[in-house]
């Protein structure tokens, strides 16, 4: 195996372009990526949810062994073969066993990664010891429109709600009203950046956390930046392909409006902490 490898962590936050940022890593090939994109080791830890983990991991393992679901064999006995690496390392909690994983088939590349965004809700200490797993340890936090990426993840928890699939629109709505109405909390976390932010910055020294907009993220000279941040040469993006597109449901007026008043503080601080805000920002804040 080569020296080690720069340690990056997809942080989030959730609807944000992460899947984006996985697939990209994975073709280039600088980086060696497992096929599991959402690892969920450090807060399946810190949570005490092992079992439940292991048990979605399985019932991927089943789906992947009756249905490829589109892949070709040899990348879905790759996928059945990571989760069969992967299951016992997550149910011994062992960090090295853990860092042995993310290397295993690594030559030459010079980057391993774990994108899972829900490690945008670890604690400070926890990020912490993140940081401290390698010589060379990156964060990456990518951010989306509070009010767009609101409106996705409510989508897309309306969709994995729906019983028919014809009433997702519907559900959405509801969905909605619940977290305006301060329920759903799991979703207002997933966009709190003031939150996340203010721990990754006491964790993380500023040399190794990169921040970009979702908005401006499909660009050259983003990535550009991302390569240079990663250590990689910069490789050309394919900017035309969407992942995980959400549900076309569109938000009414009234339900944007209201949205971005519940959000203003998410507006506010990332204006202070980030400087000027995408055009898309300030338009779905205007009023406000």
């Amino acid at each position: 195996m080569a020296d080690e490898a720069t340690l990056l962590f997809g942080v989030g936050a959730t609807k944000a372009g992460t899947s984006w940022l996985y697939r990209y890593l994975v073709a280039h090939p600088e980086c060696h990526l497992r096929a599991i994109k959402e690892l969920h080791f450090f807060n399946v830890l810190d949570e005490d949810r092992q079992a439940t983990q292991l048990d979605a991991l399985t019932a991927t393992r089943d789906r992947l062994m009756r249905d490829d679901g589109g892949a070709g064999s040899a990348e879905r006995a790759r996928r059945i073969a990571d989760i069969d690496a992967y299951a016992p390392v997550l149910k011994s909690g062992d960090a090295a066993a853990y860092m042995e994983y993310l290397n295993g088939g690594r030559t030459d590349q010079r980057l391993i990664a774990d994108i899972t965004p829900a490690y945008a809700l670890l604690s400070e200490g926890r990020l912490g010891r993140m940081a401290c797993m390698s010589s060379d340890v990156r964060f990456v936090y990518l951010l989306r429109d509070p009010v767009a990426r609101l409106w996705s993840h409510v989508r897309m928890i309306a969709r994995r709600r729906s019983t028919t699939g014809h009433d997702v629109a519907q559900r959405a709505g509801q969905v909605l009203e619940r977290v305006l109405s301060g329920a759903e909390l799991h979703i207002v976390r997933r966009g709190d950046y003031r939150a996340a932010l203010t721990r990754l910055r006491s964790a993380v020294a500023p040399s190794q956390l990169f921040t970009a907009f979702y908005e401006t993220l499909f660009q050259a000279e983003t990535v550009t930046r991302l390569c240079a941040f990663l250590g990689l040469s910069n490789r050309p993006a394919d900017f035309r392909r969407r992942v995980h597109a959400g549900v076309p449901v569109e938000m009414t007026e009234e339900q944007r409006d209201r949205a971005a008043v519940f959000l203003r503080p998410q507006y506010e601080f990332v204006e202070a902490c980030l400087g000027r805000l995408p055009a898309a920002w300030e338009a779905n804040r205007v009023g406000v």
